[in-house]
């Protein structure tokens, strides 16, 4: 399968609904079985393999149906240190500013 990384966010849409798709016929499912498995309409699901647009949600039923829910888990990680000074390292602690001062009303 082609890789993500340089695709624009529709590529990548469209990407992740050709493998649900191809998913989907390797199990031998119908469009109808899946988006019942997955607890969406049938009109939604099929503009999902045709477009790639999708609630994050449906998408997420639609993993769960297919036993896929684990390939979201490596999204989002921080990346790993590079060096042991970056593993010994405190992370930054963020302060917020302080409170401004409200503007006192004319007298």
């Amino acid at each position: 399968m082609r890789s993500l990384i340089l695709a624009t966010a529709d590529e990548v849409a469209y990407a992740l609904a050709a493998r649900i798709r191809a998913l989907r016929l390797q199990r031998g499912w119908t469009q109808v079985e899946l988006a019942a498995r997955a607890g969406m309409s049938v009109a939604s699901y099929k503009r999902f393999e045709q477009t790639g647009a999708i609630a994050f949600e449906s998408l997420l039923r639609a993993a769960l149906a297919l036993d896929r829910i684990g390939d979201f888990d490596a999204l989002f990680q921080a990346p790993p240190f590079r060096t042991l000074d970056e593993a010994a390292a405190k992370p930054t602690e963020r302060k917020r500013a302080p409170r401004r001062a409200k503007p006192s009303a004319p007298q």
